[in-house]
């Protein structure tokens, strides 16, 4: 058997044991995961109004359901979806202006828009209490 057809002991890929996850591809892959909780986000929305414009017992199962804790905490799951995908959407929009290629830029504008996504979140969560 010569050494090119020889079996070699080697992965042929970086497994999980030596890939350590960068903060590039974690917030691509979170990218990904608030766009499709928006597109489920829409859905529910569609479902509240079709619950408003059904019967008014069906919309107060409903509004129980938004105002018991896992109803807040899906809609407050659902806030930051859509403070982080804006902001990482802008922070695309520079990229694709051809702004914040090097990589401190690219971990500093990253960890900005998870920081102002909270920050966001945070603030209308407590303006949304305070409606309520």
């Amino acid at each position: 058997m010569s050494v090119a057809n020889r079996p070699s002991n080697r992965p042929l890929s970086p497994h999980l044991q030596v890939y350590r996850l960068q903060l590039t591809s974690g917030l691509s892959i979170l990218h990904r995961a608030t766009g499709i909780a928006l597109s489920v986000g829409a859905l529910y929305l569609a479902t509240w109004v079709i619950y408003a414009a059904g019967s008014p017992r069906g919309y107060e199962v409903f509004q129980g359901f938004n105002a018991s804790i896992m109803g807040r905490i899906l809609l407050g799951g659902w806030l930051f979806s859509g403070f982080y995908h804006l902001c990482n959407g802008i922070r695309h929009l520079f990229w694709d202006a051809g702004y914040g290629f090097e990589l401190r830029d690219t971990y500093r504008s990253g960890w900005t828009v998870v920081v102002v996504s909270l920050i966001a979140t945070v603030l209308s969560w407590i303006v949304g209490l305070r409606l309520v």
